[in-house]
């Protein structure tokens, strides 16, 4: 096949925060006069995103590359690029791996891209995974969607859990300022963006990196104050923000979430373990009953607020007894939805030396266990919208079925109904919801216009 000369093709795995890294290195390379391509092997730029929380998503990047080298063995024009997480955790070592790899580069450096790509024109090998402070971005991202759109809101994380490889590769907190957050927000507001998730690693530590503290002695910069400074941007109709750690979590941001309309009434709070010496062994910073009072203030304010989180089984040491209490935890706090995971040891994380790992059978037996639960407690969860009349922001056309759109409720409920997506998207519209299932519904809807 006949490579294009200026096609490039980005694969994205992992988080919210590598997906919007993606975005911005798609902007990039389009301002250079790069288009897109579908088809890798129809591109003469690759580029693959990385995670590396979890030992199969790397794997898989591996799987990836090794077919784009052969590749480029004979076709030495093509340009081969590892980005975000184990570009930054392996380094160097990915070359010795891969010699057909043009650039590697840690996730702090996807705004230099362009950058970087100008050294390997010039015949370069490069390596870019040096800590760097992360100058304001003033490319304009390839946005996935025309609806919804992330705005990162603070990089890094300062957090040091056993078993989580972020600030390894992420670097340490930086936090944009509210100004730099809000233009970025305005402009999507006059793009025609409906919803605007707020991203961080660990999001509630947005701000104490700023400078500036308040007479009571607090931050006064803050993920609260934020909220209420960018709330009025015109277009904005909907926002969101990801992801909470319950250390930081505080009631005065609850009350502001309850406040400010545009801020819909869902919160992603990772609990990872209903056990106190887990927690502990994690570092995590809180106990189980201190997640749990969170939780309940949450619906003290809000009743109806949706609840998703992250919970990790088989860490090393974890008793039959320590798994069972994290299972009580979700049986007590019934989550709309909970994101499971079995442990994986990553490279220069504390836990992945302990001795006392756990075997693939018993965390692939947990693991089951949990997820049976969660689906049964979501199902359950899902019956209170049967009837109730909700609003659903229209994102897309149904790609099983071209007679429906799809879009979410303020809950963050993937939701079902027959439209026209030519005249639905992007309005916010009440649907009637007629059919529930644990993490999706269908519906009617009542207005065929904004609400």
């Amino acid at each position: 096949m006949t490579t294009s000369p200026r096609r490039y093709h980005i694969t994205t795995f992992g988080c919210q925060m590598n997906k919007a890294d993606s975005e911005r290195m798609a902007g990039i390379l389009e301002d250079m006069g790069f288009e897109w391509s579908e088809d890798p092997n129809d591109a003469s730029l690759i580029l693959y995103n990385t995670c590396t929380i979890r030992d199969n998503a790397e794997q898989k990047v591996y799987s990836y590359l090794g077919r784009q080298a052969k590749r480029k063995q004979e076709q030495a024009d093509l340009t081969l690029i590892v980005a975000g997480c184990v570009a930054q955790q392996e380094g160097e070592a990915l070359l010795r791996r891969v010699p057909e790899l043009d650039l590697v580069m840690g996730p702090q450096h996807a705004n230099r891209l362009q950058d970087l790509l100008e050294q390997v024109s010039d015949g370069n090998q490069v390596v870019a995974t040096e800590p760097i402070h992360i100058v304001e971005d003033i490319t304009k991202p390839r946005r996935d969607s025309t609806v919804t759109a992330w705005v990162n809101v603070i990089y890094g994380c300062n957090e040091r859990c056993t078993y989580c490889v972020v600030p390894n590769v992420r670097g340490v907190e930086q936090s944009r300022t509210p100004e730099a957050i809000r233009e970025e927000m305005a402009e999507l507001g006059r793009q025609g963006y409906k919803e605007i998730t707020l991203l961080g690693q660990n999001i509630d530590a947005y701000g104490r990196d700023l400078p500036g503290v308040t007479e009571s002695g607090r931050h006064q910069h803050t993920l609260t104050d934020l909220l209420s400074y960018v709330h009025d941007v015109p277009g904005v109709e909907r926002i969101r923000f990801a992801t909470s750690h319950p250390r930081y979590f505080t009631e005065r941001l609850i009350r502001a979430c309850k406040d400010l309309p545009k801020v819909c009434e869902h919160f992603h709070i990772p609990f990872q373990s209903g056990d106190n010496d887990i927690l502990k062994a994690m570092a995590r910073g809180y106990t189980q009953e201190k997640y749990r009072r969170i939780i309940d203030t949450i619906r003290n304010y809000m009743p109806d607020a949706s609840i998703s989180a992250d919970a990790i089984v088989g860490f090393p040491g974890e008793t039959e007894a320590q798994f069972e209490n994290t299972l009580k935890l979700v049986e007590d706090i019934e989550f709309d939805q909970l994101n499971t995971a079995a442990y994986s040891p990553r490279p220069g994380t504390p836990a992945a030396l302990w001795e006392n790992q756990l075997s693939e059978e018993v965390k692939s037996d947990r693991l089951q266990r949990l997820n049976h639960l969660v689906n049964t407690k979501a199902a359950a969860r899902s019956q209170r919208y049967l009837g109730r009349i909700e609003e659903v922001l229209v994102e897309d056309q149904n790609p099983k079925d071209s007679s429906q759109v799809m879009g979410r409720t303020r809950g963050n409920r993937l939701t079902f109904f027959t439209g026209d997506i030519n005249q639905l998207k992007g309005q916010l519209v009440q649907v009637k919801i007629t059919e529930v299932r644990a993490f999706s519904l269908t519906g009617q809807a009542l207005t065929l216009a904004p609400c």
